[in-house]
C-alpha cells in the first residue's frame, strides 16, 4: 500500500522530493508550504513559493499557515490522517503537537552529514570551510534543531571549484532519491533509525550580509572557498576604484592562483588578465583567480568579456 504524506517545503530545493514521492505512487493528501510573499519586479504582487506552484500543477491541496500555534490549524494537520509527514526545507519550527500528528512521524531530508551543519544553511557552511563531501541524510524529526535519529544517508562528494549553486543543485536530487527510498522502506516497516553522535556538532547559522565582503588577508583557500560557498546568492563581493568611484563587484567564480603581493593588490596588468581569462589577486598566502563577476546593476560575465569592458591595473588593491 502506499502511504498518505503531508508534505511540507517551501524553495525549488523541495520540488523533486514531491514530485519523487508523487511518482513513486504515494498519495499527498496535503502540501504545507510559506504563504505567497510579495515580488514582481516592483515587489507588489504576490509570489507562490515554487512547491505551492508545483503542488497546484499536480493536483494537490496546499495549505499555507503563518505558523501553528493556532488550535484549529493543529487539528486541521491531524485531521489529514496521513501516515507521515516529509519536510525538506519549509522554513517553519514545527511544535510536538505536528511532530506527532501522523500515525508514523515526521521525516526530514536534511543537506549535511548529520551532526555536521545543523541549521539554516548547510550548503553554504560545507563549501565555504572547505569541506570535500557533504550528503543528503533523512532523520526522524523531535524537538531540537535537526537533533533526530537518521534513518538513511546519502553521501556526495563536494569539488574544488564546485559553487553553493550547484551543489544545491545536485543534492536536491539525491535528496529526492533518497527520500522514495526512506518512505518505500518506512512502507515496509524496515527503516531502521540511528540516534545522531553527540561529537562533531557544528551548527551551520543563517548568511549574513555583514559577512558576504571578500577578507583578501586570508589565505587563498579561504577566499576561494568564501567566494564559491556565497554563489551564486547572496554573492561575495570586493570594492575597487572604478573610473574614478568606487564601486561594489560581486565575483561569482574563481579559482586558486600563483603570485604573491600585499593582499587585495590586482598582480596582472589589465590585457594580460582579459587575455588570461582572469583577474589575478595577492591574498594574505598565494593569490586567487577570480573568473566571474558582476558589477552592480550589471549582467554577471565571464573575467574575458568583464576584464574588457572594466579596466583594473595592476597594483590596485580591491578591499
Amino acid at each position: 500500500m502506499a502511504l498518505r504524506i503531508i508534505f511540507m517545503g517551501t524553495p525549488d530545493f523541495s520540488v523533486p522530493t514531491l514530485r519523487a514521492l508523487k511518482e513513486a505512487g504515494h498519495e499527498i493528501v496535503a502540501v504545507y508550504t510559506q504563504p505567497p510573499r510579495p515580488g514582481g519586479r516592483r515587489g507588489l504582487d504576490l509570489q507562490k513559493s515554487p512547491v505551492h506552484q508545483a503542488a497546484e500543477l499536480l493536483g494537490i491541496p496546499v495549505l499555507t499557515p503563518l505558523n501553528f500555534k493556532d488550535p484549529e490549524e493543529r487539528a486541521r494537520f491531524r485531521a489529514h490522517a496521513a501516515d507521515v509527514a516529509v519536510v525538506v526545507a519549509y522554513g517553519l519550527l514545527l511544535p510536538v503537537e505536528v511532530l506527532e500528528g501522523t500515525r508514523l512521524g515526521c521525516y526530514n531530508g536534511h543537506a549535511s552529514l548529520l551532526p555536521r551543519w545543523r541549521g539554516a544553511a548547510p550548503i553554504q557552511r560545507a563549501i565555504m570551510a572547505g569541506d570535500d563531501k557533504t550528503g543528503m541524510m533523512v532523520m526522524k524529526m523531535e524537538k531540537g534543531l535537526d537533533t533526530g535519529p537518521v534513518a538513511l544517508t546519502a553521501e556526495l562528494a563536494i569539488g574544488p571549484e564546485m559553487t553553493a549553486g550547484e551543489l544545491h543543485d545536485a543534492l536536491m536530487q539525491v535528496g529526492a532519491r533518497a527520500m522514495v527510498e526512506a518512505m518505500a522502506k518506512l512502507e515496509a516497516g524496515d527503516l531502521p533509525l540511528t540516534p545522531q553522535p553527540e561529537e562533531g556538532v557544528l551548527y551551520a547559522a543563517k548568511i549574513d550580509k555583514g559577512e558576504t565582503r571578500i577578507d583578501f588577508s586570508r589565505p587563498a583557500q579561504a577566499v576561494h572557498n568564501h567566494i564559491r560557498g556565497l554563489s551564486p546568492f547572496p554573492g561575495a563581493w570586493f570594492e575597487a576604484e572604478i573610473n574614478g568611484k568606487p564601486e561594489r563587484i560581486k565575483v561569482l567564480a574563481s579559482t586558486l592562483g600563483q603570485g604573491q603581493g600585499e593582499p587585495g593588490e590586482v598582480l596582472e596588468e589589465p590585457v594580460v588578465a582579459a587575455l588570461s581569462g582572469r583577474l589575478l589577486v595577492a591574498c594574505g598566502s598565494s593569490s586567487v583567480a577570480l573568473t566571474r563577476m558582476q558589477r552592480a546593476g550589471g549582467k554577471t560575465l565571464d573575467a574575458p568579456e568583464f576584464l574588457r569592458g572594466t579596466v583594473i591595473a595592476k597594483g590596485t588593491r580591491l578591499a
